[in-house]
């Protein structure tokens, strides 16, 4: 897929909606690349949205989250639809129904998603005939972060599932393990995870095709770390901070206190070796972000804060609060982008404990950072989330996937955040607390973020509804029972377009 004219997009006046790829309606136990997902934005485009924001599109950890995958280019499987499947001749129908889900509608079910999927997908593979598995090659051609995945997933399977520091000594190394794929049974099932991401690939480039053809752009998210349990850091062990002896972390990935958590949070993803990544000219990281442009229109990188200056928490530490700031690339990685990747449309996520080199780098590469309008309201501050702070070049959200819905932050606001807010927003009813499609507290805070300077605006999907917390995609450091949330066509079909389609064009975001 070629990029489009991408750094434009984010020199227009916009409007979009968050919603990931999980959360759309379908029959499968979480949504995907099917039709769903193009009525979806049939939906957007009829509202006056140019905009659609997903979460990162890779591997899922076993709580769901798509923030810790095994590996920074892969793309997840349970996004390929069953129904495309079907379609394609590639199973039956006897095979396609076994993934119909018969549980809720209204949360993500990953278990039975992974287990179905995977069925079907060999059923799929065996199925594909030459010419397929030809076009599975050829599309493989040229990636080696492909090549290092496929057998990683071919070796773990045979090691149970073990992470890959416990796999015997011939296969804990990239460079040993080479070897193995002059095993049949390695082999066949390292061309099945090529053929699966084949699949991926292939379905959501007609879906991004699809979604340009409405006029909406896709913004993409890139998770800053990895898990220490990936094809990335098996393979490429060199460019983390590892013990040389273990090849386990010396240093660990966290934030410190802030306003998600008071004791900081305690990530565990290794750590970059920058010093390692600036010899080859952060070539890792050009490759990643050259990936993510073409997979997407604009790409969103999470923790953006951690390229000016990260936090490392020493390993075995018990809480974050014992972690210290380290300089990070800086600059210096991004003039390396560009030289790739001229004008490259990046939104950074600057959230969290700010600092002047994040301001400074933010200056350097001229990338939008975020506003936040929840974070605004202390009613005795004066901060940088309230609109009439908004630069024009920022991204304005009523909320992000970590955050709570409108609706349930001001029902668990101070009385005084929440009079101030209302008051700041022109909210003069007495009915706050109302939830819904027609919310009117929360269509007075949608409308403050609509009519500022910020070029673009992006509502989180919940807060399209008027929905309450129990809405809520992900709740940070917290385990158990995230990344859950799912839509329904009935709930869609209840949204009040007209009135979104409305304030786009009141507000000069169509």
């Amino acid at each position: 897929m070629v990029p489009i004219e991408q750094r434009e997009l984010l020199e227009q006046r916009s409007a979009g909606v968050l919603l990931n790829i999980s959360s759309l309606p379908g029959p499968y136990g979480v949504g995907g690349f099917g039709v769903e997902a193009r009525e979806f934005v049939d939906r957007l485009a009829a509202m006056d949205f140019s905009r659609w924001q997903v979460l990162p599109l890779g591997p899922l950890d076993a709580a769901g989250s798509p923030y810790a995958g095994d590996s920074a280019f892969a793309g997840n499987y349970l996004y390929i639809d069953p129904g495309l499947l079907l379609r394609q001749g590639l199973v039956t129908q006897e095979e396609e129904a076994i993934c119909r889900y018969a549980g809720s509608p209204y949360t993500a079910d990953y278990a039975f998603a992974r287990r179905t999927r995977m069925q079907l997908l060999h059923r799929a593979y065996e199925r594909s005939g030459a010419a397929l598995r030809r076009e599975a090659e050829t599309f493989a051609a040229g990636k080696d972060w492909l090549t290092a995945y496929c057998l990683y997933r071919a070796i773990k399977e045979r090691q149970d599932g073990r992470p890959w520091w416990e796999w015997p000594e011939d296969r804990r190394y990239y460079k040993d393990a080479q070897a193995l794929m002059e095993e049949p049974d390695i082999r066949y099932r390292a061309e099945f995870w090529r053929f699966v991401q084949y699949l991926f690939f292939r379905q959501w480039e007609e879906l991004h095709g699809y979604v340009r053809e409405r006029g909406v752009a896709v913004i993409g998210d890139m998770p800053i770390y990895l898990s220490l349990d990936s094809a990335d850091v098996w393979s490429r062990p060199e460019l983390f901070q590892l013990d040389p002896e273990t090849r386990r972390p010396c240093r660990v990935a966290g934030v410190p206190p802030d306003y998600f958590s008071a004791e900081g949070q305690l990530w565990g993803n290794p750590l970059y070796n920058w010093e390692a990544m600036e010899r080859d000219g952060y070539a890792w990281w050009v490759s990643r972000i050259r990936e993510a442009l073409s997979l997407y229109d604009i790409v969103r990188i999470d923790h953006f804060r951690a390229f000016a200056s990260y936090w490392a928490v020493p390993a075995g530490a018990a809480s974050a609060r014992e972690g210290q700031w380290e300089p990070g690339p800086g600059a210096g990685l991004f003039r390396a982008v560009e030289a790739v990747c001229p004008h490259p449309a990046i939104l950074a996520e600057d959230l969290g404990v700010f600092g002047e080199d994040v301001v400074r780098l933010l200056e350097e590469t001229g990338f939008p950072g975020m506003r936040v309008i929840q974070f605004g309201f202390d009613p005795q501050g004066d901060s940088t989330h309230l609109p009439h702070h908004y630069p024009l070049n920022a991204v304005a959200y009523t909320g992000t996937h970590d955050n709570n819905t409108l609706l349930g932050w001001l029902w668990e606001a101070s009385p005084q955040e929440r009079a101030f807010a209302l008051r700041y927003c022109g909210f003069t009813g007495e009915n706050w607390g109302e939830g819904g499609y027609h919310s009117p507290s929360c269509r007075a805070v949608i409308e403050t973020v609509w009519r500022s300077s910020a070029r673009m605006a992006v509502i989180h999907f919940p807060d399209l509804c008027g929905f309450g917390s129990d809405a809520r995609m992900n709740i940070p450091g917290v385990p158990q029972d995230n990344w859950r949330f799912r839509t329904t066509v009935e709930t869609l079909d209840q949204i009040d377009g007209a009135y979104y389609r409305e304030i786009n064009r009141l507000y000069r975001r169509s």
